[in-house]
Protein backbone atom coordinates (compact mmCIF):
# COMPACT_ATOMS: atom_id res chain seq x y z
CA UNK A 1 0.00 0.00 0.00
CA UNK A 2 1.20 3.38 -0.66
CA UNK A 3 1.63 4.40 3.05
CA UNK A 4 2.40 8.56 1.96
CA UNK A 5 -1.17 8.70 0.10
CA UNK A 6 -3.29 6.35 2.57
CA UNK A 7 -1.48 8.79 5.13
CA UNK A 8 -2.66 11.64 3.27
CA UNK A 9 -6.03 10.57 2.65
CA UNK A 10 -6.14 9.78 6.48
CA UNK A 11 -5.18 13.19 7.20
CA UNK A 12 -8.00 15.07 4.97
CA UNK A 13 -11.01 12.20 5.80
CA UNK A 14 -9.96 13.86 9.96
CA UNK A 15 -9.74 17.05 8.32
CA UNK A 16 -13.27 16.69 6.62
CA UNK A 17 -12.28 16.87 3.73
CA UNK A 18 -14.67 14.01 2.79
CA UNK A 19 -14.42 14.48 -1.47
CA UNK A 20 -10.44 14.91 -1.41
CA UNK A 21 -10.00 12.27 1.24
CA UNK A 22 -12.19 9.78 -1.54
CA UNK A 23 -9.94 10.90 -4.62
CA UNK A 24 -6.75 10.52 -2.92
CA UNK A 25 -7.25 7.26 -1.33
CA UNK A 26 -8.91 5.98 -4.43
CA UNK A 27 -5.45 6.42 -6.06
CA UNK A 28 -3.91 4.35 -3.47
CA UNK A 29 -6.87 1.90 -4.00
CA UNK A 30 -6.13 1.73 -7.52
CA UNK A 31 -2.27 0.62 -7.05
CA UNK A 32 -3.25 -2.16 -3.62
CA UNK A 33 -2.74 -5.39 -3.33
CA UNK A 34 -5.78 -7.60 -3.46
CA UNK A 35 -6.26 -8.01 -0.24
CA UNK A 36 -6.50 -4.60 0.78
CA UNK A 37 -8.81 -3.71 -1.94
CA UNK A 38 -12.29 -4.40 0.19
CA UNK A 39 -10.48 -2.17 3.54
CA UNK A 40 -9.66 0.63 0.97
CA UNK A 41 -12.77 1.04 -0.66
CA UNK A 42 -14.84 1.07 2.97
CA UNK A 43 -12.68 3.54 3.79
CA UNK A 44 -13.71 5.42 0.58
CA UNK A 45 -17.44 4.55 0.87
CA UNK A 46 -17.53 6.38 4.14
CA UNK A 47 -15.40 9.29 2.71
CA UNK A 48 -18.12 9.76 0.21
CA UNK A 49 -21.15 8.71 2.42
CA UNK A 50 -20.00 12.16 4.58
CA UNK A 51 -19.32 13.72 1.34
CA UNK A 52 -22.95 13.55 0.49
CA UNK A 53 -24.29 14.09 3.88
CA UNK A 54 -22.84 17.69 3.64
CA UNK A 55 -24.58 17.84 0.42
CA UNK A 56 -27.64 17.01 1.79
CA UNK A 57 -27.95 13.63 -0.01
CA UNK A 58 -29.12 11.45 2.70
CA UNK A 59 -30.09 8.67 0.70
CA UNK A 60 -26.77 8.22 -0.96
CA UNK A 61 -25.27 8.89 2.99
CA UNK A 62 -27.40 5.94 4.03
CA UNK A 63 -26.65 3.12 1.40
CA UNK A 64 -22.99 4.08 1.28
CA UNK A 65 -22.80 3.63 5.05
CA UNK A 66 -24.18 0.24 4.71
CA UNK A 67 -22.12 -0.81 2.03
CA UNK A 68 -18.71 0.38 3.89
CA UNK A 69 -19.64 -1.30 6.87
CA UNK A 70 -19.97 -4.76 5.02
CA UNK A 71 -16.29 -4.19 3.34
CA UNK A 72 -15.02 -3.47 6.54
CA UNK A 73 -16.57 -5.56 8.12
CA UNK A 74 -14.37 -8.89 6.96
CA UNK A 75 -11.50 -7.35 8.26
CA UNK A 76 -9.33 -7.23 11.89
CA UNK A 77 -10.23 -4.92 14.34
CA UNK A 78 -7.39 -2.82 13.71
CA UNK A 79 -6.12 -2.92 10.29
CA UNK A 80 -3.41 -1.09 8.30
CA UNK A 81 -2.96 0.94 11.45
CA UNK A 82 -6.59 1.80 11.68
CA UNK A 83 -8.68 1.45 14.67
CA UNK A 84 -11.70 -0.15 12.89
CA UNK A 85 -13.72 -1.03 15.55
CA UNK A 86 -14.32 2.40 16.46
CA UNK A 87 -15.15 3.01 12.78
CA UNK A 88 -17.40 0.37 12.23
CA UNK A 89 -19.05 1.61 15.62
CA UNK A 90 -19.37 5.03 14.11
CA UNK A 91 -20.71 3.91 10.69
CA UNK A 92 -23.48 1.72 12.75
CA UNK A 93 -24.60 5.50 14.86
CA UNK A 94 -24.28 7.26 11.63
CA UNK A 95 -26.72 4.45 9.95
CA UNK A 96 -29.10 5.01 13.03
CA UNK A 97 -28.60 8.94 13.06
CA UNK A 98 -29.40 9.08 9.16
CA UNK A 99 -32.60 6.85 9.70
CA UNK A 100 -33.64 9.55 12.33
CA UNK A 101 -31.92 12.80 10.66
CA UNK A 102 -29.92 13.34 13.84
CA UNK A 103 -26.68 14.93 13.46
CA UNK A 104 -23.45 13.83 14.82
CA UNK A 105 -20.01 14.38 14.78
CA UNK A 106 -17.82 13.28 11.79
CA UNK A 107 -15.95 9.75 12.83
CA UNK A 108 -12.17 10.10 12.63
CA UNK A 109 -9.94 7.56 11.38
CA UNK A 110 -8.19 6.34 14.59
CA UNK A 111 -4.22 5.24 13.35
CA UNK A 112 -3.69 4.25 17.10
CA UNK A 113 -4.97 0.58 16.17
Amino acid sequence: MDLAGFHRGVELFNNAEFFDAHEVLEEVWRAAPPAEKKFLQGLIQVAVALHHHTRGNLAGARSLMKRAAKNLGGYPKNFAGINLAALLDSVADWERALDRQVPLPHPRLDLGG
